[in-house]
């Protein structure tokens, strides 16, 4: 033994070092080089990490020798009790179960989507009194938001987020802010005058938190701002020309050359969100993996979430019986948006991060087209 081992054995307590070199006897004995994922149990069961590989036994090795206490996994191989692990058709098959895993049980040595918050982000509108749009890495729990997205490039997408807001009117101040509507039923005695609110002063926040506009006229803005993000069709431009028009009609020249400003802005932002957004308008396709052993398993994935997973039919009637499954996913025909709920939030980073690192494996996919859904793995 190395005397760098020995001395990163003497650090551990005696009890301690005999648990894991228990649980290390039973990596090396029965753990296989395959696909899958493993946890890492403290007492009681807790489950303290989930991890994935296309290699298990060798990425639980390395957790064993990592430096004790300076490395994060030797931290949580001292506090385990147990390590138990469960083999997957493939590495793709292991990410999906691991988000899973992760979702199910927020292990606490976890940190979510630190592997996408580098490429991706959204817009999201909050919930309750003046919703707010604002850009966001990823899905907050028990999240009642809506999110438009993903996106490449975060700082890209804020610069044309505010240029969205300012042409709808749309508050960017704190979620904390409290909010004042003109048609409140109890107001202040004097509505407050927004100290260093420069947006509401020079017109580009229609100033719900001062009693300058009504619920009903500040959700009607939030509509169109939904509409807008979604892609279904251009009601932010139409009313602001229309309001352009009007004030033109009625010799308000200077509010129509403001207005006609902001009808520039928002369409050269139709453009740039047509630019920017991909992953959900993209990621609608059958999806085959050639799977450890022989286990090919094909998945049905829309919008960037698998829908269905099966075993990759091989006969007459199982790509019958596949293609069925494939029509029921597809059925719906309502028109698509950007909009993604919070609870789809991660699956869509993962598919999207895993086709950006692998781009080659788009060529084992195939249109969601009855006669096609079943191409060479």
């Amino acid at each position: 033994m190395s005397p760098r081992r020995r001395r990163r054995r003497k650090e551990l307590p005696p009890l301690v070092e005999a648990r894991r070199d228990a649980m290390l006897a039973v990596v090396k004995s029965d753990a296989s080089d395959r696909p899958g994922t493993y946890r890492l149990l403290g007492k009681d069961g807790e489950v303290l990490y989930v991890g994935k590989s296309k290699g298990v036994r060798t990425r639980l090795l390395t957790h064993f020798r990592a430096a004790y206490p300076k490395d994060k996994s030797a931290r949580m191989i001292a506090e385990a009790t147990t390590v138990a692990w469960d083999y997957e058709a493939s590495e793709f098959a292991a990410c999906l179960t691991e988000l899973r895993l992760i979702k199910r049980w927020r292990p606490r040595y976890n940190v979510m989507m630190k592997r996408d918050a580098r490429h991706y982000a959204f817009i999201r509108l909050t919930d309750g009194p003046a919703p707010k749009l604002h850009v966001v890495r990823g899905s907050r729990d028990n999240d009642a938001a809506t999110y438009f997205g993903p996106f490449h490039g975060a700082t890209q997408l804020a610069a044309a987020l505010r240029e969205l807001n300012d042409a709808l009117g749309l508050r960017d101040c704190s979620l904390d802010t409290k909010m004042h509507f003109a048609d409140q039923a109890e107001l202040p005695v004097a509505a407050p005058r927004t100290p260093g609110c420069i947006r509401y002063e020079i017109g580009r926040c229609l100033g719900p938190c001062v009693g300058a506009v009504s619920a009903a006229h500040y959700d009607e803005r939030v509509w169109l701002s939904r509409e807008f993000l979604a892609g279904r069709h251009d009601a932010p431009i139409v009313a602001l020309r229309e309001a352009m028009e009007a004030s033109s009609a009625r010799l308000e020249f200077e509010r129509a050359a403001t207005l006609r400003d902001k009808v520039a802005r928002l369409e050269s932002l139709q453009s740039q969100f047509a630019r920017l957004r991909f992953a959900v308008e993209t990621l609608s396709f059958v999806y085959t993996v050639p799977g450890d052993r022989g286990d090919d398993r094909a998945y049905v994935i829309r919008r960037g979430r698998v829908r269905h997973e099966a075993p990759a039919p091989s006969t007459p009637k199982e790509r019958a019986l596949f293609e069925s499954s494939v029509a029921d996913v597809f059925a719906p025909v309502a028109r698509e948006t950007g909009a993604v709920p919070a609870h789809e939030i991660d699956e869509l980073l993962l598919l999207a991060s895993w086709f950006r690192k692998f781009p080659g494996e788009l060529e084992r996919t195939a249109p969601p087209n009855v006669g096609t859904l079943t191409r060479s793995a």
